[in-house]
C-alpha cells in the first residue's frame, strides 16, 4: 500500500525504454561483467561521491542483489533485485525495487540481451518500470542506465576484457 498525505494521492507512471549499445568485446566477456560480484560492484555501484553501505550479490536464478548507498552525503538509496532468468552469454532478466529510506520510488523488470556483433556484442537493455509518487521518472532512469552502460564499457576496457 502506498502512503499518502491529506493533500496528495498516490500516483504511478508506467514506462518502457530500450537502449542498444555495441561493445567490442564478445558476449562471453560482457556477460561475465554482469555475473562477477567484484566486477559488478566496480562498474555499477562504486563511483566518485558514493558511499557503499551494503552490497550483496548472488548471481543465479532466484538469487538476489542488495545495494545500499548514498551519494555526496545524501539519503540512503536501496536497490533490492532478484534474478528471474539467466542464459549465459545471451540473456539476464531481473526484477528490482528502489527505495529512499523505507519509501519505495520504483519497481522494474529488466531484460539484458547480448547478441554477437562481428567479434563484439550488441547489448539491448530493456526496462519496464513503475515510477511511484513522482519520486523518480522514466527519463531520469533511462539517463542513469545509459550512464551505467558507459561505466560498463569503461570497466571492460580497464580490465582488459
Amino acid at each position: 500500500m502506498t502512503a499518502t498525505t491529506a493533500n496528495s494521492q498516490p500516483s504511478v507512471i508506467h514506462s518502457t525504454f530500450s537502449i542498444e549499445r555495441a561493445f567490442p568485446q564478445p558476449p562471453s566477456r560482457v556477460f561475465a561483467a554482469f555475473a562477477d560480484k567484484a566486477t559488478v560492484r566496480r562498474w555499477r555501484v562504486e563511483s566518485e561521491g558514493f558511499k557503499i553501505h551494503e552490497f550483496t550479490f548472488d548471481f543465479r536464478i532466484g538469487g538476489t542483489e542488495v545495494s545500499r548507498f548514498s551519494h555526496m552525503g545524501g539519503p540512503e538509496i536501496r536497490l533490492d533485485a532478484q534474478f528471474q532468468d539467466i542464459v549465459p552469454d545471451q540473456r539476464i532478466v531481473f526484477a528490482y525495487r528502489m527505495a529512499m529510506g523505507d519509501k519505495p520510488f520504483s519497481a522494474s523488470l529488466t531484460t539484458v540481451e547480448m547478441a554477437p556483433l562481428g567479434a563484439g556484442t550488441m547489448l539491448t537493455y530493456t526496462e519496464q518500470g513503475a515510477f511511484l509518487d513522482g519520486a523518480d521518472s522514466a527519463q531520469g532512469r533511462e539517463e542513469g542506465c545509459r550512464a551505467l552502460l558507459k561505466s560498463l564499457a569503461n570497466e571492460l576496457v580497464a580490465s582488459g576484457s
